[in-house]
């Protein structure tokens, strides 16, 4: 099992709520097609004032928006509004470009979960923006439950939409509990610890940390030292290499340069042909960042 551990992360602006940032890295850019994993929380909001992240966009991706604890108010340029709550997953997928914004609602007290990302194949990059939202149901036996939300596993399926076979799974495991999960041979999977004591197929993997499992396995054997919480992530290897910068994925730097130039003259007042913001927001959007002084190259 290969181990990533998590960098903090500022998200937002004067008042930042920190992220643990485990995916990407410089050892490893996707597992299957997710190439993005923030993980935050529990934190009190009234400590930093929760998530207020203004409109801002994307290109050329899904994003997946998971909660164990707290609630986030979602809005899109394509005109979805929709409550991110705990055990239901929300799907925007960006395709040729959407811009979205996300706040913590005023009654929330604890936000707990994670922002993840998947990237679009090269197929399907160019999509029209979506959004779709599932509350799967739990399924359990001696000691776990399991909430599936992307793909299948343990019986359960999602019927989510996605472009390349995935997995996405919340776990909890009482203390004592061996899950042994059958799993596809054709996926890599990456485990999230939220919290808890857990061995991986007889390896300790630390809170925080993601651990990689390479394909080629039909099983993953977890075993809970004391109670756990995990996200477990898989998916056929991506197969394809991109740029990713800032809040774009693309196949060149000359594309991801064209994306921040149609963001910047959208947020300037010169219009865009790929751009516009979320009805209804009325936050000023994020300016995009410098670029880079160095030609961006793919990765994966």
């Amino acid at each position: 099992m290969q181990i990533l551990s998590p960098r903090a992360v500022p998200l937002g602006g004067l008042r930042a709520m920190t992220v643990r940032r485990t995916l990407p890295q410089r050892q490893r850019t996707f597992v299957g097609a997710w190439c993005f994993v923030d993980h935050y929380g529990p934190d009190q909001v009234n400590g930093h004032g929760g998530m207020v992240v203004p409109p801002h966009p994307h290109t050329g991706l899904q994003t997946v928006s998971w909660l164990f604890s707290g609630e986030i108010e979602h809005r899109d340029s394509a005109g979805h509004q929709a409550l991110v709550i705990p055990g239901e997953v929300n799907l925007m997928t960006a395709g040729r470009g959407i811009s979205h914004s996300e706040y913590s609602t005023s009654g929330t007290t604890t936000l707990h979960g994670a922002q993840l990302w998947l990237a679009l194949p090269d197929s399907a990059r160019h999509t029209e923006p979506t959004f779709e939202h599932f509350a799967p149901d739990p399924i359990g036996g001696n000691g776990w439950e399991a909430r599936v939300f992307l793909g299948s596993l343990l019986g359960s399926s999602s019927p989510v939409r996605t472009f390349t076979p995935l997995l996405g799974a919340e776990l909890r495991l009482r203390a004592g509990t061996v899950l042994r999960i059958p799993v596809d041979p054709a996926f890599e999977h990456g485990i999230l610890l939220d919290s808890g004591a857990l061995t991986v197929n007889g390896e300790k993997l630390a809170v925080d940390d993601l651990g990689y499992l390479e394909p080629g396995a039909e099983e993953i054997e977890l075993v809970a030292g004391e109670d756990v919480l995990l996200l477990l992530l898989g998916g056929t290897p991506f197969g394809e290499q991109i740029v990713m910068w800032w809040n774009f994925i693309g196949r060149s730097h000359e594309e991801v340069v064209e994306y921040r130039t149609q963001w910047q003259s959208l947020i300037e007042g010169d219009g865009s042909d790929r751009f516009s913001m979320p009805p209804g927001d009325l936050m000023p959007p994020i300016p995009a960042p410098v670029l880079p002084n160095v030609r961006m190259v793919r990765r994966g």
